[in-house]
């Protein structure tokens, strides 16, 4: 299988692309691996002021890759998100998060972590974990600082759909701009920042996540080993089978 994640830099942004489509960017070892290089990569290039994560195609990201999580082993899965979610969230450069289609599961962490997120009116979101015997566990790390304590509730539970204006009231989301104008509302948002000094954007941001990441560091270990035993699990193994044996539409 050919790269999954691309990282490109250009004018002070460094763009990091998920590409892989077969799957729609599922959480694959090989994603996850590639997607942690690419940022160590755009955290050492001095060019680099703003970071943005995006995808090649419209999905954003479908979650984990259920046909890797179905065989249970997931415990280094779960360890390296906790790791990646510290790691933008300490890093000294803002993330932008651009979505242009659907974001379920695991990665809504992504999306979480991310300092400013854009999307389109079109985008629609889903914690689908508890449908398969699961939590969104490690995912948890980022997202309830970020969201509302009944926006969590809600959708955690019950792993419904919602929309894009919901995930802008639960404060999940930025700002939501019709489809033809997104890139242009990445672009400005971009220059924004980067109008700012380096040394301003870092230990502001550092100002701005002291609890995010006083979080990760307090209930990584545990959220990682609850992730990987209901994998484990013998009802989570069930469900992932039959939602993987289900006719792709």
């Amino acid at each position: 299988m050919g790269e999954l994640v691309r990282l490109e830099v250009s004018e002070g942004v460094a763009t990091i692309t998920l590409d892989s489509p077969h799957n729609r960017n599922a959480l694959s070892r090989q994603l996850v691996t590639e997607l942690i290089a690419a940022i160590s990569d755009a955290e050492a290039d001095e060019g680099a002021k703003i970071v943005v994560l995006r995808s090649a195609e419209r999905v954003f990201c479908s979650g984990a890759d259920l046909s890797e999580a179905a065989d249970g082993a997931m415990e280094e899965g779960a360890k390296a998100l906790v790791d990646l979610q510290r790691t933008i969230a300490s890093s000294r450069k803002p993330y932008v998060a651009r979505l242009a289609g659907p974001v379920r599961a695991g990665g809504l962490g992504l999306v979480g972590v991310c300092d400013v997120v854009l999307c389109v009116e079109e985008v629609t979101f889903a914690f689908t974990e508890s449908r398969l015997g699961l939590a969104p566990a490690v995912i948890s790390l980022s997202l309830l600082p970020r969201m509302t304590s009944r926006g969590a509730a809600d959708t955690f539970l019950s792993g419904r759909t919602f929309t894009a204006a919901e995930a802008v009231e639960m404060g999940l989301v930025t700002k939501v701009v019709p489809s033809a104008e997104l890139d242009g509302a990445v672009t400005q948002v971009c220059a924004d920042l980067g109008e700012a000094h380096p040394q301003g954007l870092a230990e502001t941001k550092a100002l701005l996540n002291t609890q995010l990441i006083e979080h990760i560091d307090k209930y990584g270990d545990q959220v990682a080993a609850q992730s990987a035993r209901l994998f484990g699990s013998d009802a989570a193994r069930e469900a992932m089978l039959a939602f993987l044996s289900k006719p792709k539409k």
